[in-house]
């Protein structure tokens, strides 16, 4: 008797705590109207009111975080790069190429690589940032344990992780395939609004 309890004391939290991150799949999150679409492109948005920082200041800010924490971290030999630092009319943009990693196990890597522009416009005690363009190539061909950025499929934002093409008839729940694109997209989304935050009050 003692030990069917302690099996149970080991194991129901492990299992509650499966049951927890099958339910996180199908949060409210990631179901409907969290992958908006403006004049027919997927683009996700955001603005920050910044008191107390003038125009220029805004924009230095806002600009080492571009070029620092997205564009140089991007994909070596990649085609992420800087497309504008217009200063006099405070827009940043770049676009981007990274990984987006799915799951990471011993001799078993799922991942994609994933290419957004990201506009940042500064000035009058406000930053707006927009996300757009998004796609992805997934399944790459690897040549000596390297991928290649040649071969797989390229993926659309907005044929792959809209409402229509990535949750059930209903919007309650993600689907299997494209799903975890979208998840990893909106995750992304949440983790650059959360990164310019912490860069905007430094």
């Amino acid at each position: 008797m003692k030990k069917l309890l302690l099996l149970l004391l080991i194991f129901l939290p492990v299992m509650a705590m499966a049951d927890k991150v099958k339910t996180d799949k199908n949060a409210p999150k990631y179901l409907k109207g969290a992958v908006p679409v403006e004049n027919g492109a997927v683009t996700f948005k955001k603005t920050f009111r910044v008191p107390g920082q003038t125009d220029a200041q805004l924009f230095e800010n806002m600009l080492f975080y571009v070029k620092d924490n997205l564009v140089v971290k991007g994909i070596e030999d990649a085609w992420t790069r800087m497309l504008s630092e217009g200063k006099e009319d405070g827009v940043i943009a770049a676009r981007v190429e990274e990984w987006m990693v799915f799951s990471k196990k011993f001799l078993a890597l799922d991942q994609t690589r994933l290419r957004y522009q990201i506009t940042v416009t500064t000035g009058q005690g406000k930053v707006d940032i927009s996300i757009t363009q998004i796609s992805y190539l997934y399944g790459e061909e690897w040549l000596e344990n390297k991928p290649t950025g040649k071969g797989g499929e390229v993926y659309r934002a907005e044929e792959w992780i809209t409402d229509e093409h990535a949750l059930n008839k209903k919007g309650t729940k993600v689907l299997s395939g494209s799903g975890k694109f979208r998840r990893k997209t909106i995750d992304l989304k949440e983790h650059l609004i959360d990164e310019l935050t912490k860069a905007l009050n430094e």
